[in-house]
Formats: C-alpha cells, sequence, structure tokens
C-alpha cells in the first residue's frame, strides 16, 4: 500500500466508525481484486473485439440477446460467469461493518454474489445476478448451473422459451425495486463511501446526486467525476484499503 495512503487510513477509519447510518457503493472494481476481469477496461475491450468481433456493450445488450442469442451466450458464459471467485478483503470489511451495526446497505453494479459470499445481508443489485435464471416466456426459474450446461441457447424445460440471466443488459431499465431501495438507503444515509467505480455507467452513478450527508468518500485507482465534493478520496486498491481499516 502506498504511503499516502496508510496516511489516510486512520481519517478513513474515523470517518467510517464516527457515521451513524454508511453506505456503500460500489462497481466492478471491487472484485477485480477476486480475480473478476473488468469488461470495461482496455484489456477487456480488446479482448472482445479480437475473440468476437464486436464490443462487449454489444455483446451484453439486449440487442444482441435478441439478435444473435448464440453470440450472447457465448459471449456471457465465457466472460461474465465466475464460479470458483472468492470475496475478497474488501467484501469481508463491508460483511463486518454490517455485522458490527455500521453500514446498513450495500449498493453494488456487480452481478457475481461476492457481497453476499462474504456474508452481507442487506445487499441491493442494481444490475441483478447471474446466479440467478429465468425463462423469457413463462418466468420458470433456473439456476446458474443449467444453462452452463447447455450447449449454445438454453431452453426452458416446461415451455422451450430461451432461459436467460437475470441481470441488466444493455438497453434494458433498472428493476425499480432495487432502485428504490438504493435511492432510499443513499437519501438516509451519513456516510457514502464509493468504492471500485469510476462513475461513468448511468444511471447507477447517478444515485450520487441524491446523497445529502456529511461524508463522501472515493476509493478507486483512477479519478472520478465526484472527487471534487468528497471529504475523503484514496486513490489505491479497495480490498487493501478497507482491509486495513
Amino acid at each position: 500500500m502506498a504511503a499516502s495512503t496508510e496516511k489516510q487510513i486512520p481519517k478513513l477509519r474515523e470517518i467510517i466508525y464516527s457515521a451513524k447510518n454508511a453506505v456503500f457503493f460500489g462497481g466492478a472494481g471491487v472484485s477485480t481484486e477476486s480475480g473478476i476481469p473488468d469488461f470495461r477496461s482496455e484489456s477487456g475491450l480488446y479482448h472482445a473485439r479480437q475473440i468476437y468481433g464486436k464490443k462487449p456493450e454489444y455483446l451484453l445488450s439486449h440487442s444482441c440477446f435478441a439478435r444473435e442469442p448464440e453470440l450472447f451466450f457465448r459471449y456471457y458464459k465465457e466472460n461474465l460467469v465466475a464460479r470458483e471467485a472468492k470475496p475478497n478483503a474488501a467484501h469481508f470489511a463491508l460483511a463486518k461493518f454490517e455485522e458490527q451495526g455500521r453500514l446498513s446497505a450495500i449498493v453494488t453494479q456487480n452481478v457475481d454474489g461476492l457481497h453476499q459470499a462474504a456474508g452481507s445481508k442487506a445487499v441491493c443489485e442494481l444490475h441483478g445476478s447471474n446466479w440467478r435464471q429465468f425463462c423469457v416466456k413463462c418466468r420458470e426459474k433456473y439456476s446458474l448451473d443449467y444453462i452452463m450446461e447447455q450447449e449454445g441457447i438454453p431452453k426452458c424445460e416446461k415451455c422451450g422459451g430461451i432461459v436467460r440471466p437475470e441481470v441488466v443488459l444493455y438497453e434494458e431499465s433498472l428493476p425499480q425495486k432495487e432502485w428504490n431501495d438504493a435511492l432510499r438507503a443513499i437519501k438516509r444515509a451519513d456516510l457514502l463511501i464509493v468504492g471500485g467505480t469510476s462513475l461513468a455507467v448511468y444511471p447507477a452513478a447517478g444515485l450520487l446526486e441524491h446523497f445529502c450527508g456529511a461524508n463522501l468518500v472515493l476509493i478507486n485507482k483512477s479519478e472520478t467525476p465526484a472527487d471534487g465534493r468528497a471529504q475523503l478520496v484514496i486513490r489505491d486498491a479497495i480490498g487493501k484499503t478497507l482491509g486495513a481499516v
């Protein structure tokens, strides 16, 4: 950990332990330390174009799912599913904060389920979860194993419809309940910790506009549009940072 970050840890610890109602808002960077790559990174973009001939934003879009389902499922299975991934220090630290009664909610853009695997219970999954699948026709529920074991396009055993992951694709709206839950939690928070996200994906990034609490903390390796309004900005890996706290 960089010396500058080490000097910021006492301040971060003080902010967290003095908060009455903290909320965490996280993105892909929370899971990269668990070995799950960020498909929006330069390496992810290069990989998608070289191997699949398309941008990842298209490969994970409703248009791709509707027009080229074989391509969609090939990319999804090979790049968005990491069943062997384990929670890292960030996930465990947040679960501990919740257990201590210091953290009231986690709002995540990730679909990997690692927060729950670490023990967190108050998790709002804005973009859904790749552990849940459903038939687009009859809404029958299926496991992740079911679609992973199917060749080509997975089909429903009851009606023959396509079984898809319960994740929000590009061009699709966020689920209303999760959005409302996230909005309510952030509006009530006196501390908002934002980690592992460049705040470039909307509408999720727009949730910050509804935070009116005393302290905004940003933990991210690169700059974000909200750096100027934060009380504390830490440029380091979130697992190392929260683990130190």
